[in-house]
């Protein structure tokens, strides 16, 4: 499969568009690296999400991972709790079990005191494991017990750090795809230590749940940093909304071996909305994403080749740091703040838990 229909268009796979890697990697030429750019660029441009093919990631590394995470998964409450997610939002790493963590599409800036807590009366029915790098102090990891899963710390930090290479060849085309003459640009924002590696599964939910809202999977939202990498299983579930009709949402189905590119906030505000992540459903049963994000000093600034006179700056600078931490704020309630998620975490694993893993939560 390549970039083409047999028109000469760029090929899409359920109304999102292909975008074939297989030469930049393996030895093209420098023309055939900008048209695989220009072709990133365009599709970003009109729709946010792109599948990518003939990556750096074999069928049989994202198979394993697929297969560890399912094994993690069904742990029972108790072992998976001994890597529980530290309290409030600074530090986002470890097990989140159902109920602790409500995406939104907030800021964090809203002038709405009670916002949290509105948010939180339709909870999110899904659990996440999160991992970054261990070169990373402000966001240490928080691993299972090797005796709980053998094996599962060392294949994961092996593939969080695959991830990345791949995600260096997608910045690069980014950038001299939008018109940059530094290749760099965005990559020397970025580290690969402040990446985030989730592994999310969505348990079984009654649909009439679903259907009278007051459950959910994860509700519309974009994701905060430059890019999104997801790996989907073969359920599929993941949706993004229409581009042309606000509201409307489209099944992003399964292409097998395929990254999923999101375009994130920080990209958007580079690009001055040249670039648009749109928002996001997902009703996956498996998936996998991978956030890149920049240096926690960087400071995300407009940059000038996408600035006019008809088209001034639309963001002000900001720092990384200071906006996950706005994002985050509106996603995990403060540790002091009482957790309302009794019937979907099981209580009782708890009970056996030394008292410092609970972190004084209150059900």
């Amino acid at each position: 499969m390549g970039n083409l229909d047999d028109d000469g268009n760029l090929a899409h796979h359920g109304g999102v568009p292909i975008i074939d890697f297989a030469k930049w990697h393996a030895g093209g030429s420098q023309e055939e690296k900008q048209k695989i750019a220009s072709q990133l660029a365009s599709a970003c441009q009109s729709v946010g999400f792109v599948f990518i093919i003939n990556h750096l990631l074999p069928h049989e590394k994202l198979s394993e991972a697929f297969a560890w995470s399912k094994r993690m998964f069904e742990l029972d409450q108790k072992q998976k709790m001994l890597a529980p997610h530290p309290p409030g939002h600074v530090v986002h790493r470890g097990y989140s079990w159902p109920g602790l963590e409500k995406v939104s599409n907030s800021m964090g800036d809203e002038d709405d005191p009670d916002l949290i807590r509105k948010l939180r009366q339709v909870s999110d029915v899904k659990e996440s494991y999160e991992i970054g790098s261990d070169d990373y102090p402000e966001q240490p990891n928080v691993w299972l017990p090797d005796h709980v899963l053998p094996g599962f710390r060392e294949f994961m930090t092996g593939f969080y750090w695959d991830s990345w290479e791949n995600a260096k060849m997608i910045l690069k085309a980014m950038a001299i795809g939008i018109g940059l003459d530094n290749e760099d640009y965005f990559l020397r924002y970025h580290s690969g230590h402040e990446n985030q590696l989730r592994l999310l599964h969505y348990p079984p939910v009654p649909a009439a749940n679903i259907e009278d809202k007051s459950m959910t999977r994860m509700t519309a939202h974009s994701d905060w940093p430059s890019i999104t990498m997801l790996f989907q299983d073969d359920c599929g579930g993941l949706q993004i909304e229409n581009p042309n009709k606000e509201g409307d949402f489209i099944a992003a189905e399964p292409l097998q071996d395929a990254i999923v590119l999101n375009v994130g906030d920080l990209l958007q505000r580079w690009s001055n909305d040249r670039f648009t992540g749109d928002e996001n459903l997902t009703r996956a049963r498996y998936s996998i994403p991978y956030f890149v994000c920049p240096k926690g000093n960087a400071v995300i600034e407009t940059i000038q080749e996408c600035v006019s006179e008809n088209k001034p700056a639309k963001y002000k600078p900001i720092k990384w740091d200071e906006y996950r931490l706005m994002r985050g704020s509106m996603q995990y309630e403060a540790p002091e703040a009482r957790c309302s998620i009794l019937v979907l975490v099981d209580v009782l694993a708890l009970q056996d838990l030394p008292s410092k893993l609970q972190f004084g939560m209150k059900f």
